[in-house]
């Protein structure tokens, strides 16, 4: 059965959820709103098996399914279709976890205001995890996309001199814990052909279910 957190997440982030068996184009007006950064996304889909909700502005939905319908290459004319030509598409391995690996805690949480942050940490609204060196020097840290009250998108970032040490896999469980302890359920995405996100999402917890999840993203 699916955990209750992640369909209510799925729910109120698509604006449907669960769906039949093929595509399913639906209509949200979170597609016009901004995201946890600020900036919209104008399509968002996820997809479960042989399952799948696409959410689009409601008034992009009948061009957006006739464009489903008769392209083999929709990830291509989606940002057309939504109305941001010129945009990113990500498509991702979509991973979910209610049982975080029992990784010990490594890093701190700070505002994402504090000095030495990488620019990507400084985007958040809510304190962040990191790890630093003696010297107080960045190392690695863990953001919290909070799409919603009951759906929280952990990233996860390590300078180049620090990988290797296993502190992505420890910051993310210790952050998949503080989701779950705040109610919500951690989930982790990650482009298919990033091998070393997709190490660290299954040694923190996070197994790859054959989910997928794309979507048109500020370029």
């Amino acid at each position: 059965m699916l955990d209750r957190r992640l369909h209510l997440h799925l729910a109120t982030w698509l604006g449907q959820w669960p769906a039949g068996p093929g595509l399913h184009v639906v209509g949200s007006g979170r597609r016009n709103r901004p995201a946890w950064d600020g900036r919209p996304r104008p399509a968002i889909a996820v997809h479960a098996g042989g399952s799948g909700v696409l959410s689009v502005s409601p008034d992009r939905v009948a061009d957006v399914r006739e464009l489903a319908r008769h392209r083999d290459d929709l990830l291509n004319t989606l940002p057309t279709a939504v109305g941001y030509p010129g945009w990113a598409v990500h498509d991702d391995v979509f991973r979910w976890s209610v049982a975080p690996a029992a990784l010990s805690d490594v890093g701190e949480w700070v505002p994402p205001t504090t000095a030495g942050l990488p620019s990507w940490l400084r985007l958040f609204d809510r304190s962040v995890l990191v790890v630093r060196d003696h010297r107080g020097r960045y190392l690695a840290g863990v953001g919290i996309k909070r799409h919603d009250q009951h759906g929280h998108e952990l990233a996860v970032g390590t300078v180049p001199a620090a990988r290797g040490r296993g502190l992505a896999r420890r910051l993310v469980a210790q952050a998949a814990r503080r989701v779950l302890d705040d109610g919500a359920v951690p989930t982790y995405l990650h482009d298919r052909r990033n091998g070393a996100s997709a190490r660290v999402a299954e040694a923190a917890g996070f197994p790859d279910r054959g989910w997928r999840s794309y979507g048109v993203y500020p370029s």
